[in-house]
């Protein structure tokens, strides 16, 4: 067995046919990488039969002393279970790396643990993923665990809609709270667009608050996976959204007069009134929301009779499938739930273009329990997803005398 470099259409041909084959493990990503500070390396591992039976990219940075970390997004693409043959890869990888000046080489596989409900609950388990998580301890890599958040480089649980039923039967499938945000959207006077121009611009105003990479890093993804990367928009219709608007709001008022009125009739029993109240305190809430509404729509045709974008969100499809690589939407419209619209709309979109599934991106692995991204989790978990949950990430030290330095270092600072 040896280490090689491959040409990147070596690595294209063995990357996108193996099982854990994924879109960070390809030469549109490194591409993007490298015009970002990365030096990207396609790495084979070749057999005593001159046969490719691994590959994997490589990105890596000088970080102290021109020693190296070196990274696998998603990879390395290899056979996992078999440990005999993975601790040969792993020993001649170190022994290659190590010559190099690489300290470090950290991979988090794109191998599923479990598979889970919307609730957490287990649906299927990968019967080997206990199994290769001992393989990779066993041949010298330390277990960052089982992580619920975003500890990680990339994250650990994600959310998939699948896409093998009708459109409607999907939509039914739906929490209801997700389904009466998408018609309030809907009625509101928001429209939802595949952007053919793929205005990147835009969407960057939706979601430079929550990212740390530049504009340029969008437009490099854009020109290199191409034809993979599609653009959404959530847009109001500013005159529809005025007239829906002021619709809504009356009704409303009609409704919450309604009400008052009947949690003042003298004969109603204590539960019935508690149900009126209840109703009452519900209706007073959506008729600020619908004030609000109202008044912001009255200012939106003034200053944008064409229209505006207020939500957004990139998609990269691979291998039949679509990916969310990130959404946004600006802060000033997060009542009209634009962004749950834009979901649902990309969900029909690629159902009825005949994708397998829509992975909606990250999540965190804590289902019951309160927690900071307890929204994060409610605006894709609602949408009946089905949660992957991925076997973590892992590293191994290939320089010790160096990394040690590095980490003495790194806290002395």
């Amino acid at each position: 067995m040896k280490i090689v470099t491959l040409r990147p259409d070596q690595f294209t041909k063995f990357a996108s046919t193996h099982k854990y084959r994924n879109y960070y493990q390809t030469t549109a990503y490194g591409n993007t990488m490298i015009k970002f500070g990365y030096n990207v390396h396609y790495l084979g591992i070749v057999n005593e039969n001159n046969k490719l039976i691994g590959a994997s990219l490589i990105l890596y940075k000088e970080v102290f002393m021109s020693n190296k970390i070196a990274y696998a997004p998603r990879g390395i693409l290899c056979d996992y279970e078999d440990r005999k043959l993975l601790k040969e890869i792993i020993d001649k990888i170190k022994k290659v790396l190590g010559k190099q000046g690489f300290m470090m080489l950290r991979i988090d596989p794109y191998i599923p643990e479990s598979i889970r409900d919307n609730k957490g609950n287990i649906i299927n388990m990968n019967q080997q993923a206990t199994a290769i998580i001992k393989n990779l301890k066993r041949v010298g890599f330390s277990y960052k665990g089982k992580n619920k958040f975003f500890e990680t480089e990339k994250p650990r649980w994600e959310a998939l809609v699948l896409l093998n039923k009708d459109s409607n039967e999907i939509y039914e499938s739906f929490d209801k709270r997700v389904r009466t945000k998408i018609k309030r959207a809907a009625s509101s006077g928001l429209e939802v667009i595949r952007d053919e121009k793929r205005d990147i611009e835009s969407l960057y105003d939706m979601i430079k608050k929550k990212q740390s990479n530049p504009l340029n890093f969008y437009k490099y993804l854009m020109k290199n996976y191409q034809d993979n990367i599609e653009i959404y928009y959530a847009r109001i219709n500013t005159s529809t959204f005025t007239i829906n608007s002021r619709r809504m709001f009356e009704q409303e008022q009609e409704t919450n007069a309604q009400l008052a009125e009947m949690i003042q009739r003298p004969y109603l029993e204590p539960k019935e009134r508690s149900n009126y109240l209840n109703k009452k305190m519900e209706s007073d809430k959506l008729l600020e929301t619908y004030k609000n509404n109202l008044v912001l729509a009255t200012e939106l045709l003034k200053t944008h009779p064409d229209g505006i974008k207020v939500a957004g969100a990139m998609t990269i499809t691979f291998d039949n499938a679509a990916y969310v690589f990130i959404d946004g939407i600006k802060d000033k419209y997060s009542s009209l739930n634009a962004n749950y619209l834009v979901k649902w709309f990309m969900i029909d979109d690629y159902n009825k273009r005949g994708f397998k599934y829509i992975n909606l991106n990250a999540i965190a692995g804590e289902f019951e329990d309160k927690h900071q991204f307890s929204g994060l989790n409610e605006s894709k978990l609602g949408f009946n997803t089905t949660v992957t949950e991925y076997i973590g990430e892992f590293d191994i030290i290939l320089n010790s005398f160096s990394y040690n330095l590095y980490k003495n270092f790194k806290k002395g600072k």
